[in-house]
């Protein structure tokens, strides 16, 4: 079968592009969309080029698992070794798994096949679509994230720190991004705050980007937020708590439910 190297170039890319996306959308990995695209890039020069090496059986998997591990390394964002490990497992099974599902579909659809540089190059660019596929569901997303309304569903929480607590009406806010050391950051009014901590003596601050500019937002680690909807009581401790002078309520984290 004759392969164009501009074609498994792509092919390999956009392949390399909607595993790990994918995966950092399981793992939640915050990572930039440019980490992915950079590692995708490699990843194909490398799906590309190892071809021509001719190495034996064992040489060949272990550099394929090599250069699964070294993509996945530039493609996330860790805050532990334990992050590395899972992404890098999410990505190695979507491999697996797509590329035995393509080897099926292939042999029963008759057509002609070549796992040559680690994913299959065929008489159908499969990458291509596929990665078409994820930018609709990306954009999708992004959509719906804007049709959501900022997901202003009014709740009731309670804050403990330090043996105090206070307790606030508030809601989730799909469009809070804001995380300090791989952890949601909430923001809750000055006044609460002072019932908890002494604000004015933390040191530790995150800088977050709003309409009107950027500032740095004091924050502190609550022991646990208690949040009520209903009958219905979740708790989640060591909470990144920011403190907002301008805030009315509680603003909770969209990822706050995920810790």
């Amino acid at each position: 079968m004759q392969v164009y190297v501009e074609l498994a170039v792509v092919e390999n890319f956009c392949m390399d592009f909607t595993l790990l996306y994918c995966a950092k959308l399981v793992c939640k990995n915050r990572a930039s969309v440019f980490r992915v695209v950079a590692a995708s890039a490699l990843g194909a020069c490398v799906a590309v080029v190892f071809p021509l090496f001719r190495l034996g059986a064992i040489w060949s998997v272990a550099v394929k698992i090599l250069s699964g591990l070294i993509i996945c390394f530039l493609a996330g964002k860790y805050n532990s070794f334990k992050a590395y490990v899972k992404m890098t497992a999410v990505f190695m099974g979507f491999t697996a798994l797509l590329g035995g599902a393509l080897i099926g579909v292939f042999s029963l659809a008759g057509l002609d096949f070549q796992n040559g540089a680690g994913f299959i190059l065929s008489s159908v660019p499969v990458g291509i679509p596929l990665f078409g596929a994820l930018l609709t569901v990306i954009f999708a997303r992004k959509i719906a994230a804007k049709l959501k309304k900022v997901g202003k569903t009014t709740v009731k929480c309670k804050i403990f720190s330090g043996g105090k607590s206070v307790e606030l009406s508030g809601f989730f806010d799909s469009g809070n991004k804001v995380y300090y050391s791989g952890q949601p950051v909430s923001v809750i009014p000055l006044t609460a705050a002072l019932k908890l901590v002494d604000a004015l003596g933390i040191k530790e601050a995150v800088k977050i980007h709003t309409v009107a500019g950027s500032k740095k937002l004091k924050i502190f680690t609550a022991d646990k937020v208690e949040i009520y909807g209903g009958e219905k009581c979740e708790t989640v401790k060591n909470v990144k708590i920011g403190i907002s002078p301008t805030a009315c309520g509680a603003v909770l984290h969209p990822d706050l439910m995920e810790e």
